[in-house]
């Protein structure tokens, strides 16, 4: 991608409020017309949310986007639909033991909550805040009892696949277990064996580091600096890494963005967190090692523009002559682009320069928003539910809505897209106006 040195966060400014302007609308739309009964919305078909069945991991995305909203515009209504959604629905999330996005659905409702009564944004309400702190503290303790030891003594948080099974996806999702460590939270086992929680993020996260990570050290014959596996698998007998694998992406030797987009993300922000720890425990050399190896690959195999197609290895970018040197074509009859991923990206990158005092980074993150944050990405129609057009979801699996004539999707939008461009918004917000900076814990 071309890197522009000209943007300043205030330079964003406009187009933010347009977003949360726009991002309103769609938020009551889905609030009227969504039916609880059909599961989580996930993706946009002709413009409608629509649910689809494989694990409800996006429910906290829908709620949470309201919180969001609240946080960044004042407005009242959208406290009011995340208290309340939270409290009615989000309670099987809690105690769900089928699946590793606890992060996902938990820290973007309670945990946002939580966020913004110890930032004074909400009033203090001790009740309130212990129901918060007990649902994070159960979520926490439960997506830690999925549990996979690896042989060198580490271990992973293991997917809905699997035990066999490591996601790179759930490194944005460990946020749950760094904040019930932070509440004072542990793991109870048998014999009263106290597990610590913070002990388990350390863990998977060196095992991310290690096995879904390409650091160019001749692993195997496509391992290229910064290069990603969505997934990867493991003797369960005995712990010993098998291969690496995808379920979303088009090859286990080609990098889908997506997944390289969560570990963008989630590296960054953990290191900020070990920051703030008193005892990092030696995990920050590990965390930064993979956080820049991963931000630089996705730079040096993005278009200018800075929104990635949605796989670096997907067949029909040979019939796109230098997709890499001009900017993305959501219209293009071959590939599609994936603005969800890029949203997950410029979180990342704007994270670890604002971590290292890197302009580098930070100005590829400013760069993906002026992209993002204005058509053809940002849906201005007031008839479509989605908030960031031209997301991607399964593309091997065929589950993104083609328009008439097309082999290809287009036009619509991810409830973890929406989510992640409001989360950008609000993050440039508090910089632009010298508020607290975002976080996910406080």
């Amino acid at each position: 991608m071309k890197i522009r040195f000209d943007l300043e966060p205030s330079s964003l400014e406009a187009k933010i409020h347009n977003l949360f302007q726009l991002s309103a609308a769609k938020i009551r739309s889905i609030e009227e017309t969504w039916n609880p009964a059909l599961g989580s919305p996930v993706f946009t078909v002709k413009g409608r949310y629509a649910s689809r069945g494989w694990t409800e991991w996006t429910q906290g995305f829908q709620f949470g986007s309201a919180i969001f909203q609240f946080d960044a515009t004042g407005e009242a209504e959208f406290l009011k639909i995340g208290r309340s959604r939270t409290t009615e629905f989000m309670a099987p999330h809690v105690t769900h033991f089928g699946v590793h996005d606890h992060g996902f659905n938990n820290i973007s409702t309670y945990g946002s909550l939580l966020r913004l009564m110890n930032e004074k944004r909400i009033p203090e309400q001790p009740w309130e805040r212990r129901f918060y702190e007990l649902a994070l503290k159960c979520s926490a303790a439960v997506q830690a009892f999925r549990w996979s030891p690896t042989a060198d003594g580490d271990g992973y948080i293991y997917s809905f696949n699997g035990p066999h099974s490591l996601f790179v996806d759930t490194i944005r999702s460990l946020r749950s277990l760094a904040v019930g460590h932070q509440l004072g939270a542990a793991l109870m086992g048998e014999n009263d064996c106290r597990i610590s929680l913070l002990e388990r993020l350390s863990s998977h996260l060196r095992s991310t580091a290690r096995y879904s990570v390409y650091y160019g050290e001749g692993r195997d014959m496509w391992d290229v600096r910064g290069r990603v596996a969505h997934e990867c698998l493991f003797n369960t007998t005995n712990g010993t890494y098998r291969c690496p694998a995808t379920q979303q992406g088009y090859s286990p030797f080609s990098t889908w963005t997506r997944g390289l987009a969560w570990a963008m993300c989630g590296f960054a922000e953990q290191l900020e967190f070990f920051g703030s720890l008193s005892d990092e425990g030696g995990l920050e050399e590990t965390i930064l090692r993979a956080a820049q190896a991963t931000c630089d690959y996705y730079i040096e195999n993005t278009p200018v523009d800075g929104i990635p197609y949605w796989d670096t290895g997907a067949p029909g970018l040979s019939k796109l002559p230098d997709w890499a040197e001009r900017p993305a074509d959501p219209f293009n009859p071959y590939e599609p682009a994936d603005s969800s991923a890029a949203a997950i990206a410029a979180q990342g990158l704007l994270r670890l320069g604002h971590c290292l005092d890197n302009n580098r980074y930070w100005q590829a993150g400013l760069t993906i928003c002026d992209t993002l944050f204005q058509e053809p990405y940002l849906s201005t129609d007031p008839d479509h539910q989605g908030l960031l057009l031209h997301s991607v979801y399964h593309r091997p699996n065929g589950w993104d809505y083609c328009p008439d004539g097309s082999a290809v999707p287009r036009g619509e939008s991810s409830m973890w897209g929406d989510y992640h461009a409001r989360e950008l918004g609000l993050y440039l917000l508090r910089i632009i106006h010298n508020g607290i900076y975002l976080r996910f814990w406080s």
